[in-house]
């Protein structure tokens, strides 16, 4: 654990405000939902809730199955980063934070097909030349929670539309397991 060097008070009804620094630089926005932990020494520890990342190893074999089938890299994400990846270049985008450009298409609530012609959509915010093709947000009561993304190597071909009804459907049984 590192210490922050912040001190806060509990309120009277148990409530303790995180300092605007540490939300800014962990990327906690308001209503976001936090896990709370407690280690053998006595410390609470705050850990942001992934609601997809609760599904483990069948986020991953849904992009496995998605990958091949449409032959393309499949990622799985949630609103900060890649929670599961299959196809090639998966190492590179795995466990890395997603771009503002992917956070603003999940955020949207809609899938993005990209046409050629269209200013490309980076994946992830370090990782240069990975461009998501097709952005199918992953929905929990009606709260957009991550997406799934299917990356195209040249942005001179656009997805087809088999691969945009395969992303559909993977993102709405993803939705549903978690509802269950």
């Amino acid at each position: 654990m590192k210490a922050t060097g912040k001190v806060r008070r509990i309120d009277d009804l148990g409530r303790i405000v995180i300092p605007k620094e540490i939300r800014k630089t962990m990327h906690i926005r308001e209503g976001a939902q936090l896990e709370i932990f407690t280690d053998s020494e006595g410390g609470v520890i705050f850990k942001k809730y992934s609601p997809i990342g609760e599904l483990d190893d069948s986020v991953s074999d849904y992009a496995e199955t998605v990958a091949k089938i449409t032959g393309n890299t499949v990622a799985v994400v949630d609103k900060d980063s890649v929670i599961a990846a299959a196809g090639s270049g998966r190492k590179e985008i795995l466990h890395k934070r997603i771009s503002a450009e992917t956070e603003e298409l999940i955020e949207q609530r809609k899938q993005y097909v990209y046409k050629i012609g269209d200013e490309r959509k980076s994946l992830c915010k370090d990782v240069e030349k990975i461009y998501a093709a097709i952005v199918n947000p992953i929905l929990l009561e009606g709260d957009a929670v991550g997406a799934i993304v299917m990356l195209i190597p040249d942005m001179g071909n656009a997805p087809g539309e088999a691969d945009v009804k395969v992303l559909a459907a993977a993102s709405q049984i993803l939705s549903k397991q978690m509802e269950t």
